[in-house]
């Protein structure tokens, strides 16, 4: 048959086609720098992208991370834990020190009488619990509360209700007698304002210890403890704003964390976890953080403003401005290392140029940790000297409180397992550490619980 359009005969053998792995027969040996051409066009090159971020990065860069961080975290918990333990025990101390000259100081019946403490008050628009009734049974009580606060403060226990105590006590007292006090007085007074705005029982607390008890994801277990004493302080607080006549910051500020507080057990005991009680702990860390900055930057203010006002002084800048307050009788409790210091004209003078340098060169240190640390250090010893030499315990244990603030972590979580240590040890030989549920073969405990 002639092969035609439609018949075009058998059909010839063809080779078998290559398999998909194997080589073509006209493909040149693959070799080390053997790469593919492409037989026509152009080139293509693809475009630069931006860098791709980090994984669990959040979107927007910079700004957005460093929001999110100070959303998520209660930044610097060891530092505002000692911050709290340094001004409540300063409080305390002083409390108890005076205890035998508190009428004089702020009683009705002292040299600053009820009607000029009612004056000064009026002039000043300060508020003080003090002036709500001129009894000396109401005033035993302030001054009771104002005890019991600063212990429960420094102990941790019910932080954010002691807090708002803890303010009202410093202000009742030293608000009713301005004259009454120093510049450890005004450091106390601000730390109490801010320390209400603090996450400051995150470690080294009562409550801490609570929660680490209960275990992470579980609600406050509180049982009637909380609710009573939420009730029993909005009681006080509401007959304090019916005979309050003055202030006008203090008591809006106790309603609203009272408020705020009530709010936040709600959420707690039956939200936990939900959105409401994320958008509160974002908000509760964002005003920790905020408060803490403001302290650091009361902290510098406070060194920058005596280091530069000493400077202007003609004593400071001859070097003799010691000399002066270690031959005044009211500063001199150890007349003996008095004399012994202002017989030394060289050491009079390094003391005196030493303390405005460390003062005005503080705040611009806090961008080098390590000259930070030792300036620190050369401030707590500062202070420390001033507590002995001149007679100022208070106002130096406000200031060392105050400096506290800027201590690094590694040396307070140092500080705090040798005090678990301590603890454990002496524990450890008296009689009663069983029922105090040590030694029994139980995990290590430490400040937290």
């Amino acid at each position: 048959m002639s092969p035609s359009p439609m018949h075009p005969g058998p059909i010839p053998p063809q080779p078998p086609a290559p398999a998909p792995d194997a080589p073509s027969p006209d493909a040149p040996a693959p070799g080390p720098a053997t790469t593919a051409v492409p037989a026509a066009g152009p080139a293509v090159v693809p475009a630069a992208g931006p860098k791709a971020a980090p994984a669990g990065a959040p979107p927007g860069g910079r700004a957005a991370r460093a929001l999110q961080r100070v959303t998520e975290t209660a930044l610097g918990p060891y530092q505002s834990a000692v911050v709290r333990i340094g001004f409540a025990g300063t409080w305390l101390v002083f409390l108890l020190f005076e205890l035998p000259n508190r009428h004089r100081m702020y009683g009705p019946g002292g040299p600053f009488g009820w009607d000029m403490g009612r004056q000064m008050v009026a002039g000043s628009d300060a508020f003080t619990g003090l002036l709500w009734s001129r009894s000396d049974l109401w005033f035993e009580a302030v001054y009771g509360v104002s005890v019991l606060s600063s212990l429960l403060l420094l102990l941790g226990w019910r932080t954010r209700a002691m807090s708002a105590l803890f303010l009202f006590g410093v202000l009742s007292l030293q608000n009713r007698t301005i004259l009454v006090g120093d510049g450890g007085d005004n450091v106390v007074h601000l730390m109490a304002v801010y320390l209400v705005f603090t996450r400051c029982a995150r470690v080294w607390s009562l409550d801490a210890r609570r929660a680490a008890r209960r275990g992470p994801g579980h609600p406050a277990g509180d049982g009637a403890a909380g609710p009573l004493l939420w009730t029993l302080l909005g009681i006080g607080l509401f007959a304090g704003t019916l005979l309050n006549e003055t202030d006008t910051f203090v008591i809006p500020l106790l309603w609203s964390l009272w408020a705020v507080q009530g709010v936040w057990w709600l959420v707690i005991r039956y939200a936990h976890g939900s959105q409401p009680h994320l958008l509160l702990d974002c908000l509760a860390n964002l005003l920790h953080n905020a408060a803490l900055v403001v302290i650091m930057a009361e902290v510098c203010l406070i060194y920058a403003t005596a280091g530069w006002y000493k400077i202007q002084g003609s004593r400071w800048q001859d070097g003799t401005a010691l000399y002066y307050p270690l031959k005044l009788e009211y500063f001199t409790p150890w007349p003996a290392l008095s004399d012994l210091l202002a017989a030394s004209g060289l050491l009079v003078l390094v003391l005196t140029y030493a303390t405005v340098f460390v003062q005005v060169a503080f705040p611009f240190t806090l961008f080098n940790r390590k000259v930070k640390n030792v300036l620190l250090v050369a401030m707590i010893l500062e202070h420390a000297g001033i507590a002995v030499i001149l007679g100022l315990p208070f106002f130096s244990l406000a200031m060392i409180a105050a400096d506290a603030v800027f201590l690094p972590t590694v040396f307070l979580v140092w500080l705090g397992a040798a005090a678990v240590r301590t603890r454990d040890r002496l524990l450890v030989r008296t009689p009663w550490a069983k029922r105090l549920g040590t030694g029994d073969g139980g995990p290590p405990r430490t400040l937290v619980g």
